[in-house]
């Protein structure tokens, strides 16, 4: 069987994306913040301890945190992966069973403590709630004026819930593997690897399914015999034509999802139902795969609320943007309603090994 051909040109955007620059040019033009709503006891055998990283990947910081007290890298959690070309601020907790708080100076430059605080559990993944975002675009041309505009609408009505790029790996890389795994039986050797490939072909087709709707102007609207989600959750109901639904999808009080591929049948009836089958259908060797790895159906919303967003002109070639992601959402899929940003060269990520 001939290996699937992966569209490189990219999903289309609901925006008019008016311009064209640069962005990670310096680590500091990426600013991502962790915004979490949990209260800390103050004592437990957990120490959370807040960090800013600057240049560095998540991985690696919970790495040398646990070199740096003497544990295990297992007894080291965090809430999610954060961008590695980037100054970031995100909470570890470690596991310090009979333990004083450690000191620690031998930290490498690239990661200070911001405070740290007992607790009674470990931070689990995706126990976030939202990440804040400054984002400094360099080099941009094209209009301004129209760009500012795009971010109001885009503060009103959302953004399509695209997967990000980084999903699926360096010149897609992560869905060749899965389609290795799947068609071949070339399965991963390590867990982690399996995990991130299933993801890598859910999301292409949850993105193939998006890319339909962008196209078609149904994104943010009813079409006959979808499925919504309520917004900020995860419970979901099936189109009954209410007469009111139109008014809920306008203030974004609920969206329209899409399909994350697994063993079951879909829950969307009539032309949603339709659209995904038939987008489903282009990818069969992941969707066989999937169902054979014992996923079962989910929902993900087709739109992200993105709430306001900051549109700054700082210069007559440097735009700073300002605004807020829930977990799973992506900063560079905001970016993509805007214009097309190049990665700056010296950041760009060398192809695998």
């Amino acid at each position: 069987m001939n290996p699937t051909t992966f569209d490189t040109s990219g999903f289309p955007a609901a925006y008019a994306a008016p311009l064209r620059g640069e962005f990670r040019s310096l680590p500091e033009d990426f600013i991502v913040d962790e915004q979490m709503e949990i209260a800390l006891t103050g004592s437990g055998e957990h120490l959370w301890v807040q960090v800013r990283k600057t240049g560095a990947n998540t991985d690696w910081v919970a790495g040398q945190l646990a070199r740096c007290v003497g544990v295990p890298a297992k007894e080291v959690g965090y809430a999610g992966l954060k961008d590695r070309h980037a100054v970031t601020t995100q909470w570890f907790s470690l596991q310090l069973p009979g333990m004083a708080d450690p000191d620690f100076a031998a930290l490498p430059a690239e990661i200070e403590v911001l405070q740290q605080q007992r607790h009674d559990k470990k931070l689990r993944r995706g126990a976030l709630e939202a990440n804040r975002f400054i984002l400094t675009l360099r080099q941009c041309s094209g209009d301004f004026s129209e760009a500012a505009a795009i971010c109001e609408q885009i503060s009103q009505h959302g953004i399509p819930n695209y997967y990000g790029e980084q999903r699926f790996g360096h010149n897609f890389g992560n869905l060749r593997k899965a389609e290795r795994w799947f068609a071949q039986g070339v399965e991963p050797k390590q867990r982690n690897q399996r995990s991130l490939y299933l993801s890598a072909a859910r999301s292409w087709i949850f993105n193939n399914v998006l890319a339909q709707r962008v196209a078609d102007g149904t994104w943010n609207q009813r079409v006959p015999g979808d499925v919504f989600m309520f917004e900020g959750g995860s419970a979901w109901f099936a189109d009954d034509a209410s007469a009111d639904l139109p008014a809920r999808l306008a203030t974004q009080a609920i969206h329209p999802t899409g399909v994350l591929w697994g063993r079951g049948e879909l829950p969307t009836a009539i032309e949603a139902r339709e659209l995904e089958a038939e987008q489903a259908a282009r990818f069969p060797i992941f969707c066989a795969g999937l169902e054979k790895q014992g996923l079962k159906q989910e929902r993900r919303a087709l739109r992200v609320n993105v709430g306001t967003v900051g549109f700054e002109v700082v210069d007559d070639s440097t735009l700073r943007l300002s605004f807020s992601l829930p977990a799973g959402a992506y900063a560079t899929v905001v970016l993509e309603q805007l214009g097309m940003f190049s990665v700056c060269s010296s950041h760009r990520p060398a192809p695998p090994p």
